[in-house]
């Protein structure tokens, strides 16, 4: 199993991946950082965890926008959005969901 080194929030997390991951865990913890980097312009360092939480809910929100963006373009072309993207999808915000949460934790521990 690989690792890959993170920063979000200006710290930096070791994250474990599946091997040939590691570029795509990083371009992830970009987003994510870029998200809380947002978030602290906006309101002020608030701790890590609610920062991560609030980012967590934003990048959500973009996911369900992209899921209502999908069914409005399948209506209109009088198809179904295919339900294994959908399964896709969830098992991505799973994964992600997980590692957030570990991160998380990771955040509490230091």
């Amino acid at each position: 199993m690989a690792q890959v080194e993170i920063t979000i929030n200006g710290k930096n997390y070791r994250i474990a991946c599946e091997d040939g991951q590691e570029s795509r865990i990083a371009s992830l913890a970009a987003m994510v950082d870029s998200h809380v980097k947002d978030l602290v312009e906006q309101i002020g360092q608030i701790g890590d965890t609610r920062l991560l939480v609030m980012a967590s809910l934003l990048i959500a929100d973009e996911l369900v926008d992209l899921r209502e963006i999908e069914a409005e373009m399948a209506a209109e072309n009088g198809t179904s959005p295919v339900g294994e993207s959908e399964e896709k999808i969830a098992a991505a915000l799973n994964a992600m969901a997980g590692r957030i949460e570990s991160i998380a934790d990771q955040l509490e521990r230091a």
